[in-house]
């Protein structure tokens, strides 16, 4: 019993220490994988211990009971909000006030006096005042008027990177930590998506996704909310422990409470000013919502000095950015068509300004969004501007609908060539058995007969990461199009001088230069060519896979999708659409066109790439069919006992039900018993062969690829090739570049400007190359630079 008591505080004194490190300082030092192991290693001994839980255990995060209702909190010292700043001159102005106050000296010196600021984003979230006594996190409580607020104590118990008991020592035995509870732009894009998936309500806002969590009643479900805390002061406390504001925030750190790793002292109003327009540029690419940032007065004697307003305090202020929502009204919704064929509802908005820029449409995503939404014509609706993304309209202000308002319905035909437009189907793949329904989408059946769908596929076409063909604007597209001088992307290789002087914006200086330029493009890499072809849900990095696994068009034209599978993150839903965009009789002959009378070499071709001219085996294959009751475990076991696929394909079930359970076994059979799952499964044994993939066959080691499993990341500025050529030659290579570092990073390029990816990369030991070295080991592999 000593024992287990002893390992129980040993257990949580670690995790208490790994949970610091995680949370607040951001500094990891052991795996997921350790921290698990330890968490449920602590976990069993208190399920064989129950009377040594304690409240403050690492594993008492869970959530109780629901509760009927929250309990109301009054506040010792009052939560008071922030005066506002929504220009700089406003902060000049509240620099003057505090110097007139805080300083003795006459009116004129005033100009020569500096004060000391603290700096720190606004989170958008939900304010909230943790109650330590001895150490102990007792009571959690909303803001709410300032005075009264409601008693949240299991919630914030479920917020991961709040301490249920303060670390190192020294705290005050009664500690009111405030601060404000927020969810991450990730954690809120996962919220939404399972709030979609069980038929509920989606929050409008981060900020709304967070006050929603911490005032369930179920706290249960708050825990599974990605919810974290961030302290930026101190309510209710028994002694004084810092004579600045900097200091105590040091100080709560230190005793385990996370605060803001932006926080930043400057030593006056100018520093103030920098900082906010720092983070204003920094404001779209943080994982997490702010509203503007926070400037406090720093000495706290000063801070007591100046005192408070009614309301808020005269030592602080918060600068508020532009607004990301705002109130305007959909005036109509029109339909647009794409490169797909897809018929995409857009809103058309009463324009008004939402972070700073004017907002006239807004995406609706598809008509299943319009129906979640309740939208009509004429409401009035939030808009929402979030980084580079286009406007969305996130609400519906229902008690402001009027009653000329109207339904948001689907054209029948298309709007720019009058086809038929259908309702896509999805058709879900497994185990044999193809299951149907209906899709989010709508799509134009016109094809490239559809000037819309023509003009989007041409733009793709000759875009900078497909065919990269200078001068061939959208405009220009547009008009080539319009004038029916092309139909489709082989019908670019045959204009002539005089049809193109003839459009709007052409000499004859730009006429051959764009002649040249596509003359040029005569020469993609395979990937460039797969990519440029517009095949659904192929993106660049997929046809880059395909290009340097597959070798050649040839290969990639029959692959069947059973084969494609075997390439690294190709599904069997994406793998039968590159099937049946090469099965396309249109597709063909637009192919045939642009490597016959266009005259294109593909470069870059070759063998089958190394890993994936290795990957196929009888047992994979067998997995692959998707018979019914069968996984990866009884598949390997066919392989191990029949060793061929002819043989397994014309074994009696009793045969197999001497290595299977009876009901798989009688799978088996039945499923080779329907001729053309039979007739498929040796279709796809043929093709492994033809490849040369096929586990009897004869395996190739294909060299160069010596970064096959590698993760590289490119970082700061290159000066002897740009970083997407750099990327190019190290996925020639076999490696994947990827944009973020971990501990699975194999090497870090960085090149000057290098910022915190090569922070992270020190940290973590990780090799690290400078532009020089890089170059150096790519001549050392045969690259050639420059």
């Amino acid at each position: 019993m000593k024992a287990a008591e002893t390992r129980i505080l040993e257990l949580r004194a670690e995790l208490d220490q790994h949970n610091y490190r995680y949370h607040v300082l951001d500094e990891p030092s052991i795996p997921d994988v350790e921290y698990d192991r330890l968490f449920h290693e602590l976990k069993a001994l208190e399920a064989e211990n129950p009377h040594l839980v304690t409240p403050d255990s690492p594993t008492q995060r869970v959530g109780s009971a629901v509760l009927t209702a929250f309990s109301k909190v009054k506040h010792e010292v009052p939560m008071l909000s922030l005066g506002n700043a929504f220009e700089e001159a406003a902060l000049y102005e509240f620099n003057q006030r505090v110097v007139q106050t805080i300083s003795p000296l006459p009116n004129d010196l005033f100009s020569g006096v500096n004060v000391e600021y603290t700096c720190e984003p606004k989170l958008d979230g939900l304010a909230v005042s943790l109650l330590y006594v001895d150490g102990r996190l007792t009571r959690g409580a909303t803001r709410g008027n300032g005075t009264v607020g409601e008693d949240i104590t299991e919630n914030v118990r479920t917020v991961r990177n709040i301490p249920l008991r303060l670390m190192d020592g020294g705290w005050p035995s009664v500690l009111e930590v405030r601060g404000e509870v927020f969810i991450e732009k990730a954690g809120f894009e996962r919220v939404n998506a399972h709030q979609i998936e069980i038929g509920e309500k989606v929050f409008a806002n981060p900020r709304n996704a967070a006050a929603g969590s911490m005032r369930q009643l179920d706290s249960k479900i708050s825990g599974r909310r990605s919810l974290k805390f961030c302290s930026y002061g101190i309510g209710q406390v028994q002694r004084d422990f810092a004579d600045t504001y900097y200091g105590m925030l040091q100080k709560l750190k230190k005793w385990g409470v996370p605060i803001s790793n932006k926080l930043r002292l400057v030593s006056d109003v100018e520093g103030c000013i920098a900082y906010c327009r720092d983070m204003s540029e920094q404001r779209l690419d943080l994982p997490y919502e702010i509203d503007g940032v926070v400037f406090k007065v720093n000495n706290i004697a000063s801070q007591r000095e100046l005192g408070f307003r009614a309301r808020e305090p005269r030592w602080a202020i918060a600068y508020k950015f532009p607004a990301m929502e705002e109130l305007t009204e959909l005036l109509d919704v029109e339909f647009q068509v794409g490169r797909t064929g897809a018929v995409t509802p857009v809103a058309r908005l009463k324009p008004v300004k939402v972070a700073g820029v004017t907002v006239a449409n807004a995406t609706l995503h598809n008509m299943d969004e319009v129906a979640r939404l309740g939208l009509m014509i004429g409401d009035t609706v939030i808009i929402r501007r979030a980084g580079d993304v286009i406007p969305q309209v996130v609400q519906v202000v229902q008690e402001r609908r009027p009653t000329h308002a109207r339904a948001v319905e689907i054209p029948q035909t298309c709007p720019v060539c009058g086809s038929q437009v259908e309702r896509t189907q999805l058709i879900k793949r497994s185990k044999g058995k193809e299951t149907i329904s209906e899709g989010a989408v709508y799509r134009c059946v016109g094809r490239l007969a559809c000037g819309a769908q023509l003009k989007q596929a041409i733009i793709h076409y000759v875009s900078r990461r497909a065919m990269d063909i200078e001068g061939l604007g959208d405009k220009t597209i547009e008009q080539l199009v319009d004038e029916k001088l092309i139909g489709s992307p082989a019908d670019l290789y045959k204009l002539k001088y005089e049809q193109i002087i003839d459009l709007e914006g052409f000499a004859e200086i730009s006429s051959k230069k764009l002649l040249k330029a596509i003359d040029d493009s005569k020469q993609p890499t395979l990937a460039r060519f797969i990519y440029a072809l517009g095949i659904p849900d192929v993106g660049e990095e997929t046809a880059k896979v395909l290009a340097r696994s597959l070798g050649s068009l040839d290969r990639v034209i029959v692959a069947l999708p059973e084969v494609l599978t075997y390439l690294p993150d190709v599904g069997l839903e994406v793998a039968h659409e590159i099937h049946s965009f090469f099965e396309d009789e249109h597709n063909q002959n637009v192919i045939g066109a642009l490597l016959g009378e266009c005259q294109m070499e593909l470069q870059d071709t070759g063998d089958l790439g190394a890993e994936f001219a290795a990957s196929a085996t009888l047992g994979g294959m067998l997995d692959k069919l998707n018979i019914p009751s069968v996984g990866p475990g009884a598949a390997q076991k066919l392989a191990d006992k029949f060793g061929t696929l002819e043989a397994v394909v014309k074994a009696d079930w009793l045969d197999m039900r001497q290595t299977l359970p009876e009901k798989q076994a009688q799978a088996v059979r039945a499923f080779f018993d329907v001729a053309e799952h039979a007739q498929r499964a040796l279709a796809i044994e043929q093709q492994l062969k033809d490849f040369g993939m096929h586990w009897q066959s004869e395996k190739k080691v294909v060299e160069g690829l010596p970064l096959a499993g590698q993760t590289w990341v490119l970082t700061g500025s290159l000066e002897l090739m740009s970083r997407d050529v750099a990327k190019e030659k190290l996925e020639g290579l076999g490696a994947k570049v990827s944009g973020s570092v971990s501990a699975k990073t194999h090497t870090v390029v960085a090149g000057p400007g290098a910022g915190s990816k090569l922070t992270k990369a020190n940290e973590l030991g990780l090799k690290v190359l400078d532009e020089e070295a890089f170059v150096g080991f790519l001549k050392q592999q045969g690259v050639e630079v420059g």
